[in-house]
């Protein structure tokens, strides 16, 4: 599945609060987040905790961070009336369902997870022997479980992430989704669909079950969803009705395939602030276009004179983001001619990124003075996502047997 998919589903995604944020950030997330939240139920959310894994002795410097990123997410456009934005430490419900997830996940998950080994071996000089870093991948699970996520968009290297989410969630189902009578319950719940929406989720049910048909599998699935008139519980029970199965308490999420970013660095490597060539979103103009000037550029291009080489220049992949075929056929001809001079062939560049920027820095600018606006977005983002991660907990808990009277 892919991000681009027409039917509306309910999206989950999160960042780590590194601060103000770059291109690179705009380019592989937030342009994608900005299209998902005018298609799609969105929730994004600033993954505090999961920074604690790698931050644990540095914890001082989350706190500017987060407010940093909003701010950004803020200025690229992500509408606080379109998705839900939030904290993951001020729902603390994020913690309950990962702790309750752990007494059900095998040890072996977590440590087959690729990340976990590469990880500590990139940042030998931070002690990650800690159970916080070993189970950040099912912290993870719990983030996208909590909201019923039904798609999660990520990279190839992520997509590991979200089949453990769905290895969890099936496994969880498994122990907790039977119930006594549950066919009856079913039915019953079918009944209070009204006689046209319920014979037709009878006929999607056989057509799925009896012939294999996904695809009355998946209209089957958004019956349900538009149905008014039935509890959390009965949807659950249909849901897994319709697969052969007992209650869906908790859905298997799918991963949203992104395109990998195509923004490179001021040096041609991946834009990255540990690699120091970033252009930050709120960079002032001077120094954007300094940093663009002084990029460096074809080796073999020693004078004014010498002719070029394009695919060996990191000013090139970035006029693979930001200009037209017309313009990459000019600096082609001219660089491998020398008709132009590496200055020439950076200002279409310049232009386009200052021209990318300058909105965003603008609106940037304008929640920088707003503090307390960017406060009671994020309160009413927490209480948001709080009410519905209450709702699946609930659920959870009932499951489990942890309702006492």
């Amino acid at each position: 599945m892919n991000a681009a998919s027409g039917t509306s589903q309910r999206i989950l995604s999160g960042m780590r609060p590194t601060g103000r944020l770059h291109l690179g950030h705009y380019h592989g997330v937030l342009k994608n987040w900005v299209e998902l939240q005018h298609r799609h139920e969105c929730f994004f959310f600033v993954a505090d905790w999961h920074a604690l894994t790698t931050e644990y002795d540095n914890s001082q410097i989350i706190a500017n961070n987060v407010h940093e990123m909003v701010v950004d997410w803020l200025a690229c456009g992500i509408n606080p009336g379109s998705a839900r934005m939030f904290i993951q430490s001020k729902v603390p419900e994020h913690a309950e369902l990962h702790l309750l997830l752990s007494m059900i996940t095998p040890l072996s998950w977590l440590e087959r997870v690729p990340t976990y080994k590469d990880q500590q071996e990139k940042l030998k000089e931070k002690d990650l022997a800690t159970y916080g870093f070993l189970g950040y991948p099912l912290l993870q699970s719990a983030d996208i479980l909590i909201y019923r996520a039904t798609g999660v968009p990520v990279g190839e290297d992520q997509v590991v992430h979200v089949e453990l989410t769905r290895e969890v969630a099936r496994r969880f189902n498994h122990i907790y989704g039977t119930e006594p009578g549950f066919e009856e319950k079913a039915e019953a719940a079918a009944r209070k669909m009204g006689k046209k929406a319920g014979k037709l989720y009878q006929k999607l049910r056989t057509a799925y079950q009896e012939q294999g048909d996904t695809e009355a599998l998946e209209t089957a699935r958004a019956l349900l969803e538009d149905q008014q008139n039935l509890t959390l519980a009965d949807r659950e029970r249909l849901f897994g009705y319709l697969e052969g199965g007992g209650r869906i308490i908790l859905p298997e999420p799918q991963a949203l395939l992104t395109p990998a970013s195509k923004m490179p660095g001021l040096d041609g490597n991946k834009m990255s602030k540990s690699y120091g060539n970033t252009i930050s979103l709120r960079d002032e103009p001077e120094a954007v276009e300094k940093k663009l000037r002084t990029m460096p550029t074809d080796t073999n291009r020693v004078r004014r004179t010498d002719p070029g080489d394009p695919k060996r220049c990191p000013v090139w992949q970035l006029h693979e983001v930001y200009t037209n075929e017309e313009v990459r056929g000019w600096v082609q001809e001219g660089c491998t001619s020398a008709g132009i001079g590496c200055l020439d062939c950076k200002q279409p560049v310049v232009d386009a990124v200052l021209a990318e920027l300058a909105p965003i820095r603008e609106r940037a600018l304008e929640y920088e003075r707003n503090p307390g606006e960017v406060r009671s977005i994020i309160a009413e983002g927490n209480e948001a996502a709080r009410t519905q991660a209450r709702e699946t907990l609930a659920e959870v808990r009932r499951a489990i047997g942890l309702e006492y009277s």
